[in-house]
């Protein structure tokens, strides 16, 4: 009964209260959007640069980034956004991207950890022989994160809030999962199960990534927060069988709206409160799936990541 009726409300949320027309002005922030070139992560590229944000836009092809920045500077009257090249499966891309980033910038205000990659096929696996789905969506933003978290930190103490903030996107598929570490790297345990049940975990994943995050840096100005931005028409779902697609062309709604909870979390003064929350459609609290508040398994699973990263 609860995730039927948390299903109903993510998937048919009342009208907004919070709008884009209520971001502050955002001069002198910088943010970075992963997954950025398309769907809600462009919609919140849009969003940061009309409020005057220095924004890079996050994501692996250069080509359909660039036509994206674009697409927004004819949008924004002239406001251009950063390409920062970004593959999250691929360790030595999101090192690269981390360093390119660093070496231009010396403070981060937002990190939008936005890109995602739903229901890929199951043989489909990282550059280092992950998961794709847990490994960009979990694992690559993971290491991201760590790298730019220095940033972050010197950040809250230059910053007037005292605050930097980590918005996590994950999706009402966390409701439904959850972790078996023997499935994250490729293997036969991994491929006895469906594309389904990874992107749930994976999602699941985003959630208990995000809260640990937030109990391990929040006493230091880190405000971490994972969201179910809703169910939405971007090109996500291009890896959805077409029955699938059909039943979900019920359920989505326009790809700005989908940005807004996001963009509520992430430059609002109210957002600088939220740490460690979980947030639903359109731009409310909610609460997670309570397994994936579980510390002793947020402890466990950072572990297992730190571990992955330690030698590249």
């Amino acid at each position: 009964m609860g995730n039927a009726y948390s299903f109903y409300s993510e998937s048919y949320p009342p009208a907004s209260t919070f709008s884009v027309d209520d971001i502050p002005d955002l001069s002198g922030q910088v943010i970075i959007v992963t997954g950025a070139n398309t769907g809600i992560g462009e919609e919140t590229v849009k969003a940061l640069l009309q409020h005057k944000a220095k924004v890079y836009l996050a994501a692996r092809s250069q080509d359909k980034a660039e036509q994206a920045i674009q697409d927004l500077k004819q949008q924004t009257g002239g406001k251009e956004a950063i390409f920062l090249k970004l593959d999250l499966a691929d360790f030595k891309s999101v090192k690269s991207g981390a360093e390119e980033f660093l070496s231009k910038e010396k403070e981060l205000h937002v990190l939008f950890n936005n890109a995602g990659v739903m229901m890929a096929p199951v043989p489909l696996i990282t550059a280092q022989g992950y998961d794709l789905q847990f490994g960009t969506n979990v694992l690559g933003h993971f290491y991201f994160t760590k790298l730019l978290l220095p940033t972050l930190l010197a950040t809250t103490k230059a910053s007037p809030s005292g605050k930097a903030r980590v918005i996590n996107t994950s999706s009402f598929a966390s409701r439904m999962g959850k972790l078996d570490f023997n499935t994250f790297k490729d293997g036969p345990a991994r491929r006895k199960l469906s594309t389904i049940t990874l992107y749930n975990q994976s999602k699941f994943g985003n959630v208990v990534f995000s809260s640990e995050l937030a109990r391990r840096y929040g006493d230091e100005g880190i405000v971490s927060v994972s969201l179910n931005p809703g169910n939405l028409k971007t090109d996500l779902g291009r890896h959805l069988p077409g029955p699938l697609r059909n039943i979900m062309a019920y359920l989505i709604h326009p790809a700005p709206l989908g940005a807004l909870t996001q963009l509520w979390a992430g430059t609002t003064g109210e957002g600088l409160t939220m740490n460690g929350k979980y947030l639903i459609p359109w731009a409310r609290y909610s609460t997670a799936n309570p397994e994936a508040l579980n510390e002793d398994l947020g402890k466990e699973l950072w572990t297992w990541l730190e571990e992955q990263i330690q030698d590249v």
